[in-house]
């Protein structure tokens, strides 16, 4: 997959300061997965190093001021945001990283002023405004916010999931492979929204007979809304009951006790999901139920990343 990310998180040398702001989780453990595409429209536009700029709210219209001479930068930092966003509009993404805090890049972080120079409020970037314009379901976050386990946990959970309905648009399937899709999903979906899951369900059911490009392109809307949810440990807890519940004829009263003890020991925050998620998938194998076993909610992303081993992955 492909994933625009601030160039200075990638350790390139654009910052104001001539520095960088190399970010350890971007490049060592997600470009196993991933090929960026970096960009920095202040760089573009101011060259490196340069005086910094500030964010100034006059009235209710954002401006691009230099902290240096006060010359107002807007119209430059626009022209060259532009040129950034044609620039990654040109490949396939599956998600932006922006980096916090920045005029350009801070995703509700970055701190604008008034023009008596008090703070004002935070917002988000010229280019994050830019960008959400164009991408509004793409996967996007901010490195700062990445920090938290729960939202990193589902940042990168959209981002596959995204990826995946990507990568089913361009191959060439049919209704049985949307049918599959859907299957494989439930449970991810069920974690997010169950309305949406229920709507997407209505959707592959089709009973309006609708022809399959219509079809998919509904179907494709609402999926992506619907990973874009945040999960919680109440959502997560039914999504887990309701898998133990695929056991009920096979488990003898052992393997009952040590299931439901290990959900209801999550749901307490005494152990992280990959507790309960892991029993569920030994006792799948065991009793080879091959409808548990491809539910993309067991490993929504590759086990490598090792985001569900944290008690703080879930709120």
């Amino acid at each position: 997959m492909n994933i625009a990310v601030s160039a200075c998180l990638l350790g390139e040398k654009v910052r104001f300061d001539g520095g960088h702001k190399r970010d350890g989780f971007v490049t060592e453990h997600l470009h196993k997965y991933a090929s960026f595409v970096p960009f920095c429209p202040e760089a573009l536009a101011f060259g490196t190093p340069r005086p910094s700029i500030r964010l100034v709210n006059k009235n209710s219209n954002y401006e691009i001021i230099s902290n240096k001479n006060g010359a107002n930068l807007t119209q430059q930092l626009l022209d060259k945001s532009y040129e950034e966003l044609h620039k990654i509009s040109k490949e396939k993404l599956s998600g932006i990283i922006f980096k916090s805090r920045s005029p350009s890049c801070g995703m509700r972080s970055a701190k604008a002023y008034l023009e008596n120079g008090f703070a004002d409020s935070k917002t988000d970037g010229v280019f994050v405004t830019l960008c959400r314009e164009k991408f509004p379901l793409l996967p996007m976050e901010e490195e700062g916010r990445l920090l938290d386990d729960w939202l990193r946990e589902n940042f990168i959970m959209q981002l596959f999931a995204y990826d995946s309905i990507e990568s089913l648009k361009e191959n060439n399937f049919h209704m049985k492979g949307l049918v599959d899709f859907h299957t494989k999903n439930k449970f991810l979906l069920q974690a997010k929204d169950e309305m949406l899951y229920r709507v997407l369900g209505n959707i592959v059911g089709n009973h309006e007979n609708l022809p399959f490009a219509e079809l998919f392109a509904t179907y494709e809307y609402n999926f992506k809304v619907a990973i874009a949810k945040k999960s919680s440990i109440k959502k997560n807890r039914n999504v887990l009951e309701h898998m133990a519940g695929f056991f009920k004829n096979e488990l003898n009263s052992l393997e009952k006790a040590i299931l439901h003890e290990h959900i209801n020991e999550y749901a307490q925050k005494l152990v992280p999901i990959i507790v309960p998620l892991s029993t569920i998938k030994l006792y799948a194998q065991k009793y080879e139920l091959s409808y548990l076993l491809n539910q993309k909610f067991l490993e929504p992303y590759p086990k490598e990343l090792a985001l569900r081993s944290s008690l703080l992955s879930s709120k």
